[in-house]
């Protein structure tokens, strides 16, 4: 099945034998729902819109976006199924990973899908949340495999306050869906998360953690993408009591001040280091809406900003020295 014949794919009645692609999109599609349902029933007020959107060089997708809402200033919940032909500058930059990748100076087809989250409360003792699982496909046209695919992904917590039971929290239950497939992924993941999210200018770290992988391949597309199902529906399990705890809790204007530079950081580590961003804006006909829906609608760049308070401090200690918050 070609790419461009699966711009009239359908979902209905897929079994285990039906393409990943299609596997993988249809769930990320199912998750989107559960995880809009979820969020908004902890809002209590706000609603996602939905803008569904489609790609002239070859896909479609489903932003969902709440904002201004009672409890959250900004979450957006995007997936994605884009597809077409690669530049050569992008398939270079993957040869690094895959190997069996030959140089080539022409475009290459691609598939991409996945699901991309990220939640920015008003509260600042309520951490902002992050995650995204993906799939990729090089080559494979005319019903041939392709010449790679892989999966990626993961999740990670940036408080704007320290709760260390809350990191404890995010950590212990994706740790739990790591271990039902590997043993070594929580810990190889989790450290794969604090060295990618390193604001290196800045010698700190985004945020608290969690997992992170990429070019995901040495197991069969079955068994990881079974490891990608059971992150993605852990999430909801991961977050929404953290932010039940969180959400009314008195703050002062010094806390929402911290918050507005650490959502500072947040955009800085986005738009300089982020592989995702870059990836999209790479893409030919990408869609900047989508791609910037992780972006907070409020930030704040104060020049040589300290913080003055001792709660504030504290995270700034672990975003320097990432800490083990459950045993491995």
């Amino acid at each position: 099945m070609t790419a461009q014949a699966d711009s009239k794919r359908k979902l209905e009645g897929l079994t285990e034998d039906s393409p990943m692609r299609l596997r993988m999109e249809e769930f990320v599609k199912q998750i989107q729902q559960e995880i809009t349902a979820g969020l908004e029933k902890v809002d209590g007020q706000a609603k996602f819109k939905v803008d569904r959107w489609t790609r002239a060089e070859g896909g479609d997708g489903i932003s969902m976006v709440l904002q201004d809402g009672e409890v959250f200033e900004k979450a957006g919940v995007g997936v994605s199924v884009v597809y077409g032909m690669l530049p050569p500058a992008a398939v270079a930059q993957m040869r690094a990973q895959h190997p069996n990748i030959s140089k080539t100076d022409e475009p290459l087809p691609f598939f991409a899908t996945g699901i991309s989250c990220v939640i920015h409360p008003h509260n600042p003792n309520a951490p902002t949340v992050h995650f995204n699982y993906r799939y990729f496909e090089l080559g494979g046209t005319d019903g041939d495999e392709p010449i790679s695919w892989w999966f990626g992904g993961g999740c990670d917590l940036t408080p704007t306050i320290l709760y260390e039971e809350d990191a404890v929290h995010f950590h212990k239950v994706i740790k739990q869906a790591c271990d039902k497939h590997d043993p070594r992924y929580y810990k190889d993941f989790k450290k794969w998360c604090d060295d990618y999210f390193h604001i290196q200018h800045r010698g700190e770290r985004r945020g608290v953690g969690g997992i992170f992988f990429d070019d995901l391949d040495d197991k069969s597309p079955d068994e990881l993408f079974a490891f990608v199902k059971t992150c993605g529906k852990a999430f909801l399990d991961q977050y929404v009591p953290i932010v039940e705890k969180r959400k009314n809790m008195t703050f002062t204007d010094e806390d929402k001040q911290w918050q507005q530079v650490r959502r500072g950081r947040y955009v800085e580590f986005n738009l300089v280091y982020d592989r995702g961003t870059k990836f999209g804006l790479l893409t030919p006909g990408a869609r900047i809406e989508s791609i910037m829906m992780s972006m907070p609608l409020t930030a704040r760049w104060e020049y040589m900003h300290e913080p003055d308070v001792q709660a504030h401090s504290k995270l700034m200690e672990v975003l320097k020295a990432p800490r083990d918050w459950v045993s491995v």
